[in-house]
């Protein structure tokens, strides 16, 4: 199945994964960009959003927990977001806090509360909807993720 293919079935849980990649590669950019300003604060979320960034390209891939040396605590912490529930969840939290930029000033770190807002939409929807958690065969599919769980 390609890409594509996989954007036809309406399963939101698919589109959550795509726009959760999408959200680590901006979270990673706009922190990355962000941190060298002159504001403490913005330095802070930052420096929050590289790690947002960091953390979900292991929820988004689970096949890097296979071949990357993570701690035990760690790998546990990641497998609770394999349903679409705590996902919306957790990518809820994680934009709230990059929304909370607003109180500083507003930023380039605005993209990235606005990419993991929508991510969260998505795996909400696929909640509501019952749809069954899925995983984009383009990065590792169903069979990978099951055996990392």
């Amino acid at each position: 199945m390609t890409i594509l293919d996989e954007l036809r079935t309406r399963n939101f849980s698919l589109y959550g994964q795509w726009v959760g990649l999408l959200s680590v590669i901006i979270c990673l950019a706009v922190g990355i960009a962000t941190i060298f300003s002159f504001n403490l604060g913005l330095i802070i979320f930052s420096a929050v959003c590289i790690a947002t960034g960091l953390t979900l390209i292991f929820v988004e891939v689970p096949f890097l927990l296979r071949i990357c040396p993570v701690s035990q605590r760690f790998d546990d912490f990641v497998r609770k977001f394999n349903n679409n529930l705590p996902r919306a969840g957790f990518y809820l939290i994680l934009a709230l806090i990059q929304w909370f930029t607003l109180f500083i000033r507003g930023s380039s770190l605005l993209v990235a509360a606005v990419f993991l807002t929508i991510a969260s939409a998505c795996y909400t929807i696929a909640a509501v909807k019952k749809q069954e958690f899925t995983s984009s065969n383009a990065l590792g599919g169903q069979g990978l993720a099951q055996q990392i769980i």
